[in-house]
């Protein structure tokens, strides 16, 4: 006898990837989307048709509702705080598109909520479960690349740079909303690396943060933070929605060896001075192991078996740290002190 699906509401279609977490909520055998609402009820009565699914006007109704087990909050970033912690007053699970909150102290509300309704929450950090990612941790593990010394991930688009078919570019011009947002490149796109070079290194001593603003927006459209270590390590993190051709990279360099992944031809390559004779001066292909489930399907798999994502929840709320950190020393043009 198969068990009943959790039954998923969505809430709002501001965020560009609420399309991609309905698609999931509607093909993962064990969740249904059961409901949506949206601040644009127009909005959210389109998408809604298209799915075949009831939209809900109002926030607590979805809420109220017993028989909705969780809900996906892909609001805007200022609205996480209010909507997280009703949502887990409400008894629901909550997924979420990153970041948590833009601030350290409305995280802690949130997770205040969180643990006092026993409820799970997992975030959407995505390339924590990639192939790459997984190699690296593997690659590090089996001494190849000695200590590290430096990481650096960089992630882009053209999402700012004009195109036909607008001129502020293919994003929705809400994404340059600083109140909305908390922040541009970095607080949207950079969020991957970040967290990615925050798995590899750990919490860096402190970061310094430069921000560009290539198409005069109110948030910057170009970004690099560089994360210092106790140790004397470097990471080294950069986004930005103006380019046009820059796909995503990886590189590791340790004492003993450096490893490169690029989106390009999705091939990790590594150098190592552990090898032997003539191999040690050669590139080779590190073999990519398989991805892990994505963050939905994690999150899920945690409701159903009574189980909390504790790592994802971790590395979310010191995602957000970094990004407080980040904003900070670019207005002030100095390092902060993580």
């Amino acid at each position: 006898m198969s068990r009943p699906k959790l039954r998923v509401a969505l809430l709002s279609f501001w965020h560009v990837h609420a399309k991609d977490y309905a698609k999931q909520a509607m093909e993962h055998p064990d969740t249904e989307l059961a409901a949506v609402w949206d601040e644009l009820p127009e909005r959210g009565r389109q998408e809604a048709a298209a799915r075949g699914v009831p939209f809900v006007e109002k926030l607590d109704d979805v809420l109220d509702d017993p028989a909705i087990d969780g809900v996906i909050v892909t609001t805007a970033t200022i609205n996480h705080p209010d909507i997280m912690i009703a949502a887990a007053k409400a008894g629901k699970h909550i997924f979420t598109e990153k970041v948590i909150a833009i601030t350290v102290q409305d995280c802690s509300r949130i997770m205040e909520a969180v643990d006092e309704a026993g409820v799970t929450l997992t975030v959407s950090l995505p390339r924590l479960n990639t192939p790459f990612t997984q190699g690296a941790l593997g690659l590090i593990a089996s001494g190849m690349l000695g200590e590290l010394t430096m990481v650096r991930a960089r992630l882009a688009h053209s999402g700012a740079l004009p195109c036909e078919a607008s001129p502020l570019g293919y994003l929705p011009s809400h994404f340059f909303n600083l109140e909305q947002t908390g922040g541009g490149a970095l607080i949207d796109l950079g969020c991957h690396p970040m967290y990615t070079v925050r798995l590899l290194l750990g919490m860096p001593q402190s970061l310094y943060a430069s921000f560009g603003y290539v198409t005069g927006k109110e948030v910057e459209d170009n970004a690099v933070v560089t994360l210092n270590y106790n140790n004397g390590a470097i990471g080294i993190v950069e986004a930005a929605f103006v380019n046009s051709a820059s796909p995503f990279t990886l590189e590791l360099h340790g004492t003993m060896g450096s490893a490169l992944y690029s989106a390009k031809d999705a091939k990790f390559m590594y150098k190592s001075a552990q090898l032997r004779g003539e191999l040690a001066k050669q590139w080779h292909e590190y073999e990519l192991p398989a991805a892990l489930p994505s963050s939905f399907e994690q999150w899920a798999s945690h409701i159903l078996n009574g189980t909390k994502a504790e790592q994802n929840v971790s590395i979310a709320l010191e995602l957000t740290s970094l990004m407080e950190a980040a904003a900070k020393s670019a207005r002030a043009g100095q390092a902060i002190h993580i």
